[in-house]
């Protein structure tokens, strides 16, 4: 039998398991949002040696690494905030990575990030930011 909350609502999650969660729902609104401008999903979750890349998509003949950040509160700040310069070389070391392992070609490479905010007034807000550098 699953642990219960005291209020009977569910299992009661440890924090990991909710930021894996609030991550997991962060990840599916930026795939679909990706989806709906008419892009082609590569791979979602990729880990190279030295990190993941959350989404790797096609826009026309670029590759898009996809850094999704994702909160419930904007307590600490904006969560693209999260996403500074040491991140973006890693995700551009990441990008190299992915693209000597698979067998596609492109005219060039960008990372964008897509930045959710799940809570507040007219529910959850996602905000798309292309071609971030540092």
């Amino acid at each position: 039998m699953d642990e219960r909350s005291t209020t009977g609502t569910g299992p009661v999650l440890t924090a990991a398991q909710r930021r894996t969660a609030v991550g997991r729902v962060g990840e599916d609104m930026a795939a679909r949002h990706v989806r709906e401008l008419g892009w082609e999903v590569l791979d979602r979750n990729w880990r190279g040696t030295r990190g993941e890349l959350d989404l790797v998509a096609r826009d026309g003949d670029e590759v898009v690494v996809v850094e999704v950040m994702t909160r419930t509160t904007e307590g600490f700040g904006h969560p693209a905030l999260a996403v500074h310069g040491a991140k973006l070389a890693r995700l551009g070391r990441l990008a190299g990575q992915w693209l000597a392992e698979h067998e596609v070609h492109a005219r060039s490479v960008r990372i964008d990030v897509v930045a959710i905010v799940l809570t507040g007034e007219g529910g959850p807000r996602l905000e798309h930011l292309r071609g971030v550098q540092a």
